[in-house]
C-alpha cells in the first residue's frame, strides 16, 4: 500500500541538507518529546505505522502529535530509537531507525529495524509515516537502497 505524498520542494538541495540534519539532532538529543516538538508544523500528521497495529490511522496537530510520540508507559517500560541513517528524499527525509523496547510487566525487549519518512514545509515537520519494513519506505520515498 503506497500513501506516501510529495510536498512541494522548500527551497532546494540547501534545505534538504537542513532536514537531515534536523532529523540528526532530534534523534541524538534523546528526548522524544521536547527536541521533537519546535520542529513540527501546527498542522503536522502522523500516520499509523504502515504494516504495523496503527495502520490506517491518523493523528492530526503539533499537541497531539507529541503525545503520540510518547512512549505508552503503562506498556513500555523503555523505549529507545537509534537512528542507524538520514537519507535525503528532496522534500522528505527517511529515517533509518533501530527500535528497541522493554516491556513494562514482563521485562521482555522487543526489537525491530523500522523507518519513518518525514515530509516538510517551512522548515517544518509536516507529515510523518512510520512503516515496519525499511525497503517499503525507501520505495514509497521514491528511493532505493
Amino acid at each position: 500500500m503506497h500513501r506516501n505524498r510529495r510536498f512541494p520542494r522548500d527551497t532546494g538541495r540547501a534545505m534538504s541538507e537542513e532536514n537531515v540534519e534536523m532529523i540528526q539532532r532530534a534523534f541524538g538529543s534523546g528526548d522524544p518529546g521536547d527536541a521533537w516538538v519546535e520542529l513540527l508544523h501546527t498542522d503536522v500528521e502522523l500516520l499509523g505505522a504502515i504494516g504495523g497495529m496503527e495502520e490506517g490511522s491518523v493523528t492530526v496537530g503539533r499537541e497531539a502529535v507529541t503525545q503520540a510520540l510518547l512512549v505508552d508507559s503503562e506498556i513500555w517500560a523503555e523505549r529507545r530509537m537509534e537512528l542507524q541513517r538520514a537519507i535525503d528524499a528532496g522534500d522528505q527525509v527517511v529515517a533509518l531507525v533501530h527500535e528497541c523496547r522493554r516491556g513494562k510487566g514482563s521485562g521482555v525487549t522487543v526489537e525491530a529495524d523500522i523507518a519513518l519518512v518525514y515530509g516538510f514545509r517551512e522548515g517544518k515537520v509536516l507529515r510523518i509515516e512510520p512503516y515496519m519494513s525499511q525497503v517499503e519506505a525507501l520505495e514509497a520515498a521514491g528511493l532505493s537502497d
